[in-house]
């Protein structure tokens, strides 16, 4: 029997609270047997900011994820030289399965409406099936409406919660205000140690 692998992909800076609960919810809803994070090494689409190093953004989702036995955390894209595809990672996990496996990539809606700006959008989507992590004020209509015939294979999931960000959370830190209840414990004494986003 094939296994059904989530594929967590994001940058992670930081690991918050909606990420792992988009991650169980997607493990519930769609039978998932385990939930791989794939922490981005260099993410090509956020090449205007400062994104903190590979190996502070692995070490807390190692940290974020350690106490649940369904979720795990790749190296794949740390390790991997250059630009971060993702369809690289996915072509990777199939063969690392001997492509037996089925996978589900899972992702904020925000990146979805952005899939057809990746390289190969048509081969991800062969690759894997896309579940798309709603969060408030993101408009889906607009991309099925854009792409009606591409978006079969890309599943909506509402997440309450999902108003955290990792955005917010780096602002937050910066301005000195808490990030208790936004990350894993774990996370937030990380961020402290290691002086990030200040």
């Amino acid at each position: 029997m094939e296994r059904r692998l989530g594929v967590m992909g994001g940058t992670f800076d930081p690991i918050h609270h909606g990420h792992l609960l988009t991650a169980e919810e997607a493990a519930v809803q769609f039978g998932l047997d385990e939930v791989v994070f794939v922490p981005t090494g260099q993410p090509w689409m956020k090449e205007e900011r400062d994104v903190s190093s590979p190996e502070h953004r692995y070490l807390m989702t190692v940290i974020a994820t350690a106490s649940n036995p369904r979720f795990s955390v790749s190296r794949l894209e740390v390790d991997r030289e250059g630009p971060t595809y993702t369809v690289d990672t996915l072509r990777e996990l199939k063969d690392q399965h001997g492509g037996n496996v089925d996978l589900f990539f899972v992702t904020g809606a925000d990146a979805v409406l952005e899939i057809f700006q990746w390289k190969d959008p048509d081969e991800i989507l062969e690759l894997a099936h896309f579940i798309a992590a709603t969060r408030p004020g993101y408009d889906l209509a607009r991309f099925e409406a854009e792409e009606p015939t591409r978006h079969s294979n890309v599943s909506v999931m509402n997440i309450p919660a999902l108003a955290i960000s990792s955005t917010d959370i780096r602002e937050r830190v910066r301005e000195g205000r808490p990030i208790r209840y936004l990350v894993p414990e774990g996370v937030e004494s990380y961020i402290e140690k290691a002086g990030l986003y200040r």
